[in-house]
């Protein structure tokens, strides 16, 4: 996606394309070994809570010890460059953490952007026309979280039950 595309779009519409984009990418086929929710919040009620855009889990295999040594993937959307250098939305507290952002305005704060966090780009409207595909142009590093497993479990199980009460 160039910088021209959105220069007729509001923050709002990139931010809403960027979600649907970054959505598709965890989980293209709709899978339901696939596991992610969006909007996760961590320390609920308390001053010091945080919310993650997106995360997905990824564990080795189904077993105790496959679930407990797998990964979380967490995924910021940053929209425009303002959005970027806010305090709010750098809530990196998994495994693998990556910004979702145009391609813009990754070249304007790569250099502000941790030497552990990967980015997300679009690459070209899907055959449907209905989201961006995204590519990789900083991969993440894996940084140890400093959460357990069990917690962020449950934090992302009580993200995807708000999700069902929605509909």
């Amino acid at each position: 996606m160039k910088e021209d595309d959105f220069k007729t779009r509001g923050r709002k519409e990139i931010t809403d394309m960027l979600s649907l984009s970054i959505q598709k990418h965890i989980n293209t086929y709709n899978d339901p070994r696939i596991y992610w929710a969006r909007e996760v919040t961590f320390d609920y009620a308390t001053s010091n809570a945080i919310r993650v855009d997106f995360m997905k889990f990824s564990p080795v295999n189904n077993t105790v010890s496959g679930i407990e040594k797998g990964d979380f993937y967490c995924y910021e959307v940053k929209s425009s460059i303002e959005d970027f250098q806010s305090k709010n939305g750098h809530n990196f507290i998994g495994d693998y953490n990556y910004y979702v952002m145009p391609e813009d305005v990754f070249e304007k704060v790569r250099n502000e952007i941790p030497y552990y966090a990967g980015v997300f780009v679009p690459d070209g409207i899907n055959y449907h026309g209905e989201y961006y595909n995204l590519k990789s142009v900083k991969k993440a590093k894996r940084k140890d979280r400093g959460r357990p497993v069990s917690e962020m479990l449950l934090m992302m199980f009580r993200s995807c039950a708000r999700d069902i009460e929605r509909r």
